[in-house]
């Protein structure tokens, strides 16, 4: 049986007014751990287990080390989960609730990755990428097979994009069930918009930091299947400002009473702006990916930080 859940598809009467065309959402803030990471972590980690591991390293202060440590829990496997120092305490609080060990090691997301393929390598544990992995993407997929199964075929998918795991997760999918002709929207933030940046390039690029709100976008570089799935799949892609994907974190509270983090505010900014990419498609199905990095409390500090700023 897989760790994650299967999640509704619900249209949305405000975005859809919004926008002025039928939307509906995938609602996969409702997994477990509150984001679509349980789809292709937990996949992951249960094939892995399945394999002979008897303990798992991750390497994501984020998302993806918080469905790591719940996947390892409820497998039964201990799991250490290495955090850059900009880790809150509170996420680390959520990983340590989930029985997993955190270590703290480097500055950045790539410290972290590094000391812990050496720390897998030591313990014979499986490593678990956040995003680049042939088995992560195929448990994402298992989202688009919902979509299918309860219908309609959409006129053009949004989706959020960090490292760009979900995206290839999306387009497996829609491979499978015979979506090839359905656009991609892809939505980033200002100052972490590294696949709009390769796009635009026609090759790979690194950013040299990340300089937004939406944290858990904030991937140097996507994985390299990102640009296969380009060349072979019509994929848009955008980039929101972080003012507009917090306000559509907020006008989302008022809409529906879930809280999300900017991350997924930036898919929702694009169809509350009505971005050009979406007109005249009907229905949009955007992918509501969750994330457990926000808080009431959270909003409200980057709100401030705006008013200062401005």
């Amino acid at each position: 049986m897989p760790l994650h859940i299967e999640t509704p598809t619900w249209p949305s009467q405000p975005l859809s007014q919004a926008l002025g065309a039928p939307v509906l959402m995938k609602m996969d803030a409702f997994q477990p751990v509150g984001s679509f990471k349980m789809r292709g972590v937990g996949h992951l980690c249960q094939t892995k287990c399945l394999e002979g591991a008897a303990c798992l390293v991750s390497s994501s202060g984020g998302n993806a080390g918080y469905a790591a440590a719940y996947s390892g829990r409820n497998l039964g496997v201990p799991v250490t989960v290495v955090v850059p120092a900009s880790t809150p305490e509170w996420m680390r609080g959520l990983l340590r609730r989930e029985e997993a060990t955190v270590i703290e090691h480097g500055v950045s997301w790539a410290y972290a990755h590094k000391h812990a393929l050496e720390l897998a390598a030591e313990q014979d544990a499986a490593y678990i990428h956040p995003f680049d992995d042939p088995l992560i993407w195929q448990g994402h997929a298992s989202m688009i097979e919902e979509m299918y199964v309860v219908g309609p075929k959409p006129g053009a998918i949004v989706v959020a994009v960090g490292g760009a795991g979900l995206l290839c997760g999306v387009i497996e999918g829609m491979e499978r069930v015979g979506w090839t002709d359905v656009p991609v929207v892809t939505v980033e933030t200002e100052g972490a918009a590294s696949f709009a940046g390769s796009i635009k390039a026609g090759e790979l690029i690194t950013l040299d930091r990340i300089d937004s709100i939406a944290t858990t976008l904030g991937a140097l570089q996507v994985t390299p299947q990102a640009m296969v799935c380009a060349e072979k799949h019509p994929i848009t892609p955008l980039v929101v400002s972080d003012r507009e994907a917090l306000d559509a974190c907020k006008r989302f509270i008022d809409d529906h009473r879930i809280l999300v983090e900017p991350a997924c505010g930036a898919a929702l900014a694009a169809v509350y702006n009505r971005a050009d990419p979406l007109i005249g498609r009907d229905p949009v199905m955007v992918i509501v990916c969750g994330g457990a990095g926000v808080s009431l409390a959270l909003l409200d500090e980057w709100e401030q930080n705006f008013e200062v700023v401005v």
